[in-house]
């Protein structure tokens, strides 16, 4: 980060963002028996990984953790999971991400998971950006920022401090 950036969340914030965001997931699935977290590889699958830490201390639920990778250059290419299909299908899955920017990295990735039947799918970033080029939205989300298309969201998971500033 240099001195120019200028700071969105601090560490504190983005901990409150991720309590605030798990506590809203558990709600929407209180039903279910099993939910399924699926982070975007690297900084989506961080994020998940916090919120799976929360959504195991407040909830009864089995949560399972699964690493989603894309190659974000080319979204198109074949998309695999930590998690093979029948270990998520027909359940409850979240797709999760950093920052929702033009929305093609989470378009590309919702649309492998449409391919197989799941009980209910919603996604969550922790930056949602208004620059999208794909009818693509956040169900949970920790902020909401206009920026210009010119500035950069950045968000630095370092060991346990996380800070989201804009370049």
């Amino acid at each position: 980060m240099n001195v120019s950036d200028s700071i969105i969340l601090n560490n504190l914030q983005v901990e409150q963002k991720i309590r605030r965001i798990a506590f809203q997931i558990y709600e929407s699935n209180s039903n279910e028996k099993e939910i399924v977290i699926a982070g975007i590889a690297n900084n989506g699958y961080l994020f998940a990984e916090k919120i799976h830490k929360v959504l195991l201390e407040i909830s009864p639920l089995k949560i399972e953790l699964c690493k989603v990778f894309i190659d974000k250059k080319k979204p198109r290419k074949p998309i695999t999971t930590s998690l093979t299909i029948p270990e998520y299908e027909n359940k409850s899955l979240v797709l999760i991400d950093d920052v929702l920017s033009s929305g093609t990295t989470l378009i590309y990735a919702i649309k492998h998971f449409l391919d197989v039947p799941l009980k209910r799918f919603k996604t969550a970033v922790l930056v949602n950006r208004n620059h999208k080029k794909y009818p693509v939205k956040a169900d949970f989300k920790g902020i909401s920022l206009s920026t210009s298309t010119k500035e950069h969201v950045v968000v630095e998971f370092d060991n346990d401090e996380t800070v989201v500033y804009l370049t």
